[in-house]
């Protein structure tokens, strides 16, 4: 393990956006390592080493699919998808655990975009879309004086 961070096909994220086989919403590449980490039964699962896709739309069961029309649903997974969930509960930073209740207060996304500047996020493998949760969080409220 001399370095285990390095680049693989299992970090290495697909390039290019999909269209969801289900819902036809726009899909993202996801690297196989977020899989993984998500998956609640990966070892039923190797051997398919195909690029996958992320497919964020709230009200579709499908949260990755590859080309050849492979899905995987929501039941699959040992994490809930928050961008697919509606319950305040719901998770929107999977490094920090902020729900969508959370997500609304300026100091936590203060905390969060922090944090993140400072590379101490893990988003590719913590976040189900692979990504940074930012876009998620809910635009920042201006406040007027009066």
């Amino acid at each position: 393990m001399s370095n285990c961070c390095a680049a693989t096909a299992e970090t290495s994220v697909p390039s290019g956006k999909r269209t969801c086989p289900l819902c036809g919403g726009e899909g993202v590449g996801v690297a196989w390592q977020t899989l993984l980490h998500h998956l609640a039964r990966p070892w039923q699962r190797q051997g398919m080493n195909q690029p996958y896709y992320f497919c964020n739309t709230p009200d579709c069961e499908v949260v990755y699919f590859t080309d050849s029309g492979v899905t995987i649903g929501k039941q699959e997974l040992r994490t809930v998808v928050g961008s697919k969930e509606t319950a305040p509960a719901a998770l929107l930073c999977y490094c920090f655990g902020v729900s969508r209740a959370d997500a609304v207060d300026p100091v936590v996304r203060d905390f969060v975009v922090q944090q993140t500047k400072a590379g101490l996020c893990a988003c590719t493998t913590r976040n189900p879309s692979g990504r940074c949760c930012l876009k998620d969080f809910p635009a920042p409220v201006a406040h007027s004086r009066d």
